[in-house]
């Protein structure tokens, strides 16, 4: 997301039922309040997450349920040209699949939290990527590689998510519970990051914390954004998707 961390490209395999039916909270333990029942799921959704459970698919499959949907399609339309992007991308330009210099990382790849020749890495905030760099070396230390499956995006390759999410989806309301518009994705500002592979995203699930790493919505345990209140008062309390947060209502 935030295919939409307060956040790109498929869901994170293996990771426990109860965390994706039912994910709890971050490091601290602290939980959403309120109703936590099971939302409907479109079938898709519904076969990923048997996937994961099973084992069939591997850990780099993934940022965000959208992206796992809809990245690798034959039938690219092409880019969108959004004020502001990058001229020299090629969503921006149009006419063709988005590159790495849109941030694009292939549905199975994944890059180092340190590949500054990645845009997808190198245009996050800095501050984002020093916390992330930290907290790959302590996982390191536990015998995990913390790596990038989605950060930093252009506008034009969100545009196109998004776009692709609704003809995926059915319908604008139910794709903005994985996907953010160009003026609202924390990925298009640098600010939030999906993990992988599955092991990684589960020990910064439970870790992140310290670093002041924390997870954003209960729906995607991929999705990261820095908060640095996090290191002395624990994570905040995770929306339970994207359209609880009120900085996607822009």
């Amino acid at each position: 997301m935030d295919t939409t961390t307060r956040p790109s490209t498929s869901l994170r395999p293996g990771i426990a039922p109860e965390w994706i039916l039912d994910p709890g909270g971050p490091a601290d333990g602290q939980c959403r309040a309120g109703d936590r029942r099971a939302r409907s799921r479109r079938p898709l959704f519904r076969l990923l997450v048997t996937l994961l459970v099973v084992g069939t698919i591997g850990a780099g499959t993934a940022a965000a349920v959208v992206t796992a949907a809809v990245a690798s399609r034959p039938d690219y339309p092409g880019g969108v040209a959004v004020a502001g992007d990058d001229e020299g991308s090629a969503a921006a330009r149009g006419g063709g699949r988005p590159t790495a210099e849109d941030g694009f990382i292939a549905d199975g790849d994944s890059v180092a939290v340190s590949d500054m020749s990645a845009p997808a890495v190198a245009r996050l905030d800095p501050a984002l990527r020093e916390a992330l760099q930290r907290a790959h070396d302590t996982a390191e230390e536990d015998g995990i590689d913390l790596r990038v499956g989605s950060g930093w995006r252009s506008k034009a390759y969100q545009s196109w998510l998004l776009r692709e999410a609704v003809r995926t989806y059915g319908s604008a309301e139910e794709a903005a519970r994985w996907v953010g518009t160009p003026e609202t994705s924390q990925h298009v500002k640098g600010e939030a990051v999906d993990i992988a592979p599955y092991a990684a995203a589960d020990w910064l699930h439970r870790h992140g914390a310290e670093f002041g790493l924390c997870r954003t919505y209960d729906n995607e345990p991929w999705h990261f954004e820095l908060s640095p209140s996090a290191v002395e008062a624990g994570c905040p309390a995770m929306f339970r998707d994207p359209t609880e947060d009120p900085r996607m209502q822009g």
